[in-house]
């Protein structure tokens, strides 16, 4: 019964290893040297775990998107009942609070995913359409109790993802990945003008 624990252990360890890495060097630059020293493991126990540096990163990768939709899902059901604007803002405070608690993520998510090759872009266009859904489905909700709010489109949603992620980026830029809390208002201000807006006004609800 230790096995699977210890196995489990070692990729959790493998997954930080590489956030760490890539936030001190860029992926192209990171070696499996740099993700066995940080995960503080063996080059045996990496390769007991994934084939090469690129499956170690989409891990990665895969597993802190989980952890950020995750955090944004369990927000918007805490704040069913109350109002929607606040309801808006528990979720985008969730989503800083998720990238803040680790900020080397960022960099993983917003710049280093680009450069990592075909399979990375696709994890990333996946993962985009999965945080404009649940941005979709938090408006429908919304809307359930305020029908005046206008419907969000799939593709209204991606936009207004990528301004908020444009927002974390520039405050990592700056050095400050770990405290993005100031970012919660303009953020949560961005999807209450949308949802506020005439649907004609921002190119329709298609």
């Amino acid at each position: 019964m230790g096995t699977p624990v210890a196995i489990e252990g070692a990729r959790e360890r493998l997954i930080c290893g590489i956030d760490a890495a890539v936030a001190e060097k860029g992926y192209a630059a990171t070696t499996i040297s740099d993700v066995v020293r940080h995960a503080r493991v063996s080059k045996r126990t990496f390769y007991e775990q994934f084939d090469d540096k690129e499956a170690c990163f989409l891990a990665a990768y895969e597993s802190g998107s989980e952890q950020v939709l995750g955090a944004m899902a369990a927000a918007a059901e805490a704040a069913a009942g109350r109002s929607w604007e606040q309801r808006v803002e528990l979720v985008v405070v969730a989503y800083l609070e998720a990238m803040a608690a680790r900020p080397e993520l960022t960099r993983t998510f917003l710049v280093e995913i680009l450069g990592a090759g075909p399979r990375a872009l696709e994890r990333r266009r996946a993962t985009i359409e999965r945080f404009a859904g649940q941005l979709v489905t938090l408006c429908a909700e919304l809307r359930r109790d305020e029908p005046s709010l206008r419907p969000i489109s799939p593709a209204l949603a991606t936009a207004v993802v990528g301004g908020i992620n444009e927002l974390v980026l520039d405050a990592a830029e700056r050095g400050r990945a770990a405290q993005l809390a100031h970012l919660a208002e303009p953020a949560a201000n961005l999807i209450r003008a949308v949802l506020r807006s005439p649907a004609g006004t921002t190119g329709g609800a298609t």
